[in-house]
């Protein structure tokens, strides 16, 4: 079968654009860059990346046609993700100012890679608009004629691109300039950035299941 190169254009066009859009992934991979440096913002980065591939799996097994049609369970998603970025927000919001350090390395192991990946991964896999956006583009979007190798193509390609755009967020915001920047607000970042991850999540909570 030839592959369908409209189709993956238009995936990849409209996935583009929800990406840069900023939302929970964005204010996490933005702290993280911040408060813990370039390593820990690139595993959350990755995080994020590949919690795509588990919405795309469930999408393509039909299992997201039953959260779809599940009150229940798409209600039991949007509360625990609501719940993690609560969460999220008030450690951020009364975590100690973050400080400067002498070169841009010296703050790189305050946090495990592991936990770092472990956090992008949920912020994205508890997020209700992620489970509704890839229910929508694998039922409305891809054909029921494309052929799974095919769409695992585009679920890769996506995880991808997804990586490399906040891989770039990540090496911007860490940049001396720009950190430097951050670290002059002092305790007002974590304030903003808590109150930022709380305004998303109560936001979340009140995402719709249609």
């Amino acid at each position: 079968m030839d592959f369908p190169l409209i189709e993956y254009l238009t995936i990849l066009g409209i996935f583009c654009v929800v990406v840069i859009v900023p939302g929970p992934d964005f204010a996490m991979v933005l702290r993280q860059s911040i408060t813990h440096g370039r390593r820990t913002a690139i595993f959350t980065s990755a995080g994020v990346a590949s919690s795509i591939i588990v919405h795309s799996a469930y999408s393509i097994l039909g299992l997201g046609f039953i959260i779809s049609q599940s009150l229940l369970m798409f209600t039991i998603i949007k509360f625990v993700g609501a719940a993690y970025l609560l969460w999220l927000g008030i450690n951020a919001f009364f975590a100690p100012a973050p400080k400067a350090p002498e070169n841009l390395t010296e703050n790189e192991n305050t946090i495990t890679s592991a936990k770092a990946y472990a956090i992008g991964f949920l912020t994205n896999l508890l997020n209700p608009k992620a489970v509704l956006f890839f229910i929508s583009l694998f039922t409305v979007i891809i054909s029921v004629d494309t052929i799974l190798v095919h769409k695992v193509f585009y679920v890769l390609s996506m995880s991808v691109l997804l990586f490399l755009w906040f891989s770039l967020v990540s090496i911007f915001f860490t940049t001396k300039k720009v950190r430097n920047s951050f670290y002059k607000i002092g305790k007002w970042f974590n304030r903003v950035t808590g109150l930022a991850l709380i305004f998303i999540a109560v936001r979340m909570a009140l995402v719709t299941h249609k």
